[in-house]
């Protein structure tokens, strides 16, 4: 059985801790998340590995979108594979169109069984109306002021009326 650990990127405090059996796949936890935060779970939806400080790693779509189906899905990552030992962590991003995020830890496995499970144990704040606005930042590769130094020129000494 694993202690799972649901956290919404906000502000404001809004977690989740669910209990799940260990032959759970990650589309099966995926509903389970999404039910635990009130969605219905109809969006699509993908997990991201990542490492200890959540630096988002390889994708785990809810479906399998590569040809001949050479890539990966939820329906074929078992939970006991997939994180396999405690603080084993992924991220969750339900809705793409809103980017509902989510960190997901492994707080505790053990070889108890229930009959009773998926099941919410701790519920914590409640889902803001609206998704927390995410912003994506590239990274600075120099000042605008280097770009037209360099290519500047070319729009002096090209006549467009030529052509």
């Amino acid at each position: 059985m694993y202690k799972i650990r649901v956290i919404l990127d906000t502000k404001e405090d809004v977690i989740r801790t669910i209990l799940v059996e260990n032959s759970l796949n990650l589309e099966e936890l995926h509903f389970t998340i999404a039910k635990s935060f009130g969605f219905e779970g109809q969006e699509m939806a993908s997990f991201y590995r990542t490492d200890d400080e959540w630096n988002q790693g390889e994708e785990i779509p809810l479906f399998n979108m590569a040809e001949a189906g050479e890539g990966i899905a939820m329906q074929t990552c078992i939970l006991e594979e997939t994180l396999p030992i405690e603080n084993s962590k992924l991220i969750y991003v339900y809705d793409f169109l809103n980017m509902w995020t989510f960190y997901v830890d492994v707080i505790e496995i053990s070889s108890q069984t229930r009959d009773d499970l998926p099941k919410t144990i701790l519920n914590v704040g409640d889902l803001p109306k609206e998704a927390p606005d995410k912003e994506f930042k590239a990274e600075n590769f120099g000042d605008q002021e280097d770009i037209d130094d360099e290519f500047g020129h070319f729009d002096d000494d090209f006549d467009f009326n030529e052509y």
